[in-house]
Parts: C-alpha cells; structure tokens; sequence
C-alpha cells in the first residue's frame, strides 16, 4: 500500500514528515511519502457563520486529487490531506479528521492537535504525536476500521483532546487482526 500525505494549504515540512515517519512505523510494508503537490483549502468549505471548513467538502476536493494524479489513480493507495484550518460535520462542533470509510481519501487538522490551542505552553513532541495518532486514525478508517471501543487503541472516537491524548499510536490487537484480514499485512 501507497500512502501520500498531502498537504491541503500551507503546513510545516516538519509536521507533515513526522506525520510520514509515523504512518511508516503503523503501516511498516507501506510506502509512505509527502506529495510535493500543495492543493490550497477549497474557498467553498468556508463556513462564515461557523468561522470553520467543512471536512467533507475538502474531503472531496482530496479524493478528486487522488483520482486524477497520475501517481495515485488506479493504484492501491490511501491520501491523507493534512491542513492547518479548524475543520467541522455539521452534527458536530469540531472534527480532528474525517476519512471515506472505506475508501482513499482522508483528512486532518492540526489547528486543535497543538496545546495552546487550549491556552497551555506550546509542546512541539506532543503536538506531533497527536498528528500522528489522528493520521493513523484517519488512515485505519479508509481501511474500513470502525472506532474500536477500546481507550488506548488509535481507533478509538475522540470527543475532546484529552481522549486522543489518552490512546496509543497503534492499534489495538483486534483492530490490527482486522486490519491485516481487510489489506493484507501491515
């Protein structure tokens, strides 16, 4: 398996390389690399009222990407777009991500994954780990992984920060089980 990072606007090189090296320790017989490709955040997920970006809207505009890209049309690949902007479902308040389940495309926000976005001291390895685990996240559900009733696992619905905090990188046994049975070998 193909899996491309994608990053929807502008995002730090950083940021989207640990979230690459983070998929590869999950993912270890994947290929996993940063597109050089910088699509912008489509101006029609904007939602003034809400001050936020509708992630199916740019959900979509990831897919239409993946499909017509030369690189990733027809192969067995999963992209994940990676944006700075806040993301919401409209039964929600606010998503980390939100992934075809199954499917190929997914995205995240790092807007809500940094601390003082909760007023706390910014923590750079924190920070980064919450990408990670919201990237794995995302990717285990184009793989047609439901949430995992299990708090460590990654799979695991996140309601507020402190759930994402509280689980793992990784899946859990069941979730990984599963995983392996849907895609073959991780």
């Amino acid at each position: 398996m193909r899996i491309a990072v994608l990053p929807v606007g502008q995002v730090k090189k950083k940021t989207l390389n640990c979230i690459r090296r983070g998929l590869s320790t999950v993912f270890p017989q994947s290929y996993c690399f940063v597109s050089d490709h910088i699509p912008g955040v489509p101006e029609s997920a904007y939602n003034p009222s809400r001050r936020q970006h509708s992630s199916t809207n740019i959900l979509s505009s990831i897919l239409e990407y993946a499909e017509k890209d030369k690189d990733l049309a027809g192969k067995v690949c999963r992209v994940l777009g990676v944006t700075e902007v806040d993301l919401y479902v409209p039964s929600l308040n606010f998503v980390f991500g939100e992934a075809q389940c199954p499917g190929k495309a997914s995205v995240i926000s790092v807007c809500r994954l940094r601390p003082e976005f909760y007023g706390e001291t910014p923590n750079e390895r924190l920070f980064l780990q919450r990408c990670v685990k919201e990237a794995v996240h995302e990717i285990g559900h184009t793989l047609g992984l439901r949430h995992c009733p299990e708090p460590a696992c990654v799979m695991h619905f996140s309601l507020h920060i402190g759930m994402t905090d509280r689980k793992g990188t990784d899946f859990c046994e069941g979730c990984r089980l599963l995983a392996v049975r849907l895609v073959g070998r991780l």
